[in-house]
């Protein structure tokens, strides 16, 4: 008998994140009823560490360890599929996968692949130190013939600032220093942005943001709804 598709969500990693990541998988699931939506169990493990600190302090082994645990244990629940909505834990994700049997489905590729097939050639990187600093997006992109750019080091900490300073702690996050990077990405020549951090991704839902910007986390609900087999809302 064919396995039920059931998504893994390894989550926890900013609580509201998690909770607006599902709600983007219910949003794009095109379904009448509750019996339409795709079963999923909901991994909040809040107790993992902050990824950005571990990862710039080289310190990393007991985080890899703590969401390897994770991972198996939404293996052993019987999950066919696997969505990390943390960006910066996508450090990781090769490493995991070739523990693990289920596969990962890859927020970043998944993204440079989309915006790829758009025709982009230059998108900015809004994340956390620790997403930007190790290259994360930068390697996806440039394996799909796109060059991204990142934010000097006074913008990115409006980027920071805006994820642990704000929305970290609760808040909508400020509008002003939104505008303030969405200037300095527009003049670095970029054509698009990707929201690559869960909390910019919360800050969307508050501030709705055009179409210039892509949400990861958004395109990681899509294809978690298309690879458990399940129909994309289209409007």
């Amino acid at each position: 008998m064919k396995q039920e598709a059931k998504l893994g969500v390894l989550g926890g990693m900013g609580p509201q994140a998690t909770q607006v990541f599902y709600q983007f998988v219910l949003d794009r699931t095109d379904a009448l009823q509750d019996q339409d939506h795709l079963p999923a169990v909901i991994l909040s493990d809040t107790g993992i560490p902050d990824r950005t600190a571990a990862i710039l302090s080289g310190d990393t082994e007991g985080l890899y360890r703590r969401l390897l645990g994770d991972a198996k244990l939404l293996e052993s629940c019987g999950c066919t599929a696997l969505a990390i909505p943390c960006n910066t834990s996508h450090y990781f994700a090769d490493r995991l996968q070739g523990e693990i049997g289920v596969p990962i489905i890859h927020m970043l590729r998944e993204t440079a692949k989309l915006l790829a097939a758009q025709g982009k050639k230059r998108p900015g990187i809004l994340g956390t130190d620790g997403t930007v600093r190790t290259g994360l997006y930068q390697k996806e992109c440039a394996d799909v013939g796109m060059e991204a750019a990142v934010p000097d080091r006074e913008i990115q900490a409006l980027v920071m600032s805006i994820i642990y300073d704000e929305i970290k702690q609760g808040e909508k996050g400020s509008r002003d220093k939104f505008a303030h990077i969405d200037r300095a990405i527009r003049g670095m020549g970029c054509d698009c942005a990707i929201l690559a951090c869960t909390e910019l991704s919360v800050f969307s839902t508050y501030h709705p943001l055009p179409p210039f910007y892509v949400d990861a986390m958004m395109v990681l609900a899509e294809r978690a709804v298309e690879r458990c087999g399940y129909p994309l809302r289209t409007i």
